[in-house]
């Protein structure tokens, strides 16, 4: 009876050695889409009162597990009854994730004129200003939504094959860490200019250690947001491409001389400009219609 206990113990450390193993490769595998969702959730939470950015982060890091909640089951299924959609919707994923990367390169090169929208002097009413909220609230849940659906489903394809007990472990630990992980370093990305206000207030004196890190961090903060931005679009296409390269056969095999990961970026840009020129096509074809 003792022996058996300790041999199911045995079995349960082994299972937890071997999640801790995969969850570590599923975690490099979604780090690029971690980027790109910290980027730009650093983005939709930025630009409220200094009052309500904590709240609106909040209510938007519920959402994302909401999304979760809903996506995981569904991964999970899809995983145990049909494993070749699993492999599909990452493709699919990986031209969705190569046209975003693209289409921000292409957009940094050739700007779209937007119009100025019209500015009102008048001051809003604490019911637009709940409207305002609620709208980019609404936005970034979406947005999230999608990232999300990236994430489990790029984790889930470094588990494709294993028990699915393994899998649920694996995914549920990356779906809880990248929305702990990436809502908590946006709070403080957002909170940055806030610390260094009241660092700047601390002292009276022109010149001050508190004053010069407080001056640091409010220059920083824009500075910061548009680095992870750039950083998360290089992440996207490597991520793409990886996602190409590891499940398409005939990709696997081209250009073998090159280093994997100017491999995968290279493949990610090209197909992610290819789906670019055709949506363009598309909305072009569509707006004369």
């Amino acid at each position: 009876m003792a022996s058996g206990f300790f041999i199911l113990l045995d079995d349960i450390a082994a299972l937890m050695d071997d999640v801790a193993v995969m969850s570590k490769i599923a975690a490099k595998k979604t780090a690029g889409i971690l980027g790109d969702d910290l980027a730009v959730n650093a983005e939709k939470a930025s630009g409220f009162i200094s009052s309500r950015e904590i709240p609106v982060l909040w209510a938007i890091a519920k959402g994302s597990f909401i999304n979760k909640l809903i996506i995981l089951p569904i991964a999970f299924l899809l995983s145990a009854f049909s494993p070749l959609a699993i492999i599909i919707i990452l493709v699919l994923g990986g031209l969705y994730l190569a046209y975003e990367g693209a289409e921000k390169i292409y957009e940094y090169f050739f700007p779209h004129e937007h119009s100025k929208p019209e500015i009102s002097m008048q001051p809003l009413t604490e019911a637009e200003i709940l409207s305002f909220e609620n709208d980019k609230i609404k936005s970034a849940i979406v947005t999230d939504f999608i990232l999300s659906v990236e994430i489990v489903i790029i984790a889930l394809g470094t588990v494709i094959g294993k028990p699915i007990s393994s899998q649920i472990m694996v995914v549920s630990i990356i779906a809880i860490l990248a929305t702990i992980g990436v809502y908590g370093i946006v709070a403080l990305i957002v909170r940055m200019d806030e610390l260094g206000f009241k660092l700047i207030g601390l002292s009276t004196k022109e010149r001050s250690l508190s004053k010069t890190i407080g001056n640091i961090l409010v220059q920083a903060l824009p500075k910061v947001i548009k680095s992870l931005a750039v950083i998360g679009t290089i992440a996207l296409i490597l991520v793409a491409g990886g996602i190409f390269v590891h499940n398409i056969d005939y990709l696997h095999h081209v250009l073998p001389q090159l280093p994997s990961i100017l491999k995968e970026f290279s493949i990610g840009l090209i197909i992610g400009l290819v789906v670019l020129g055709i949506v363009n096509l598309f909305k072009k074809m569509i707006g004369k219609k």
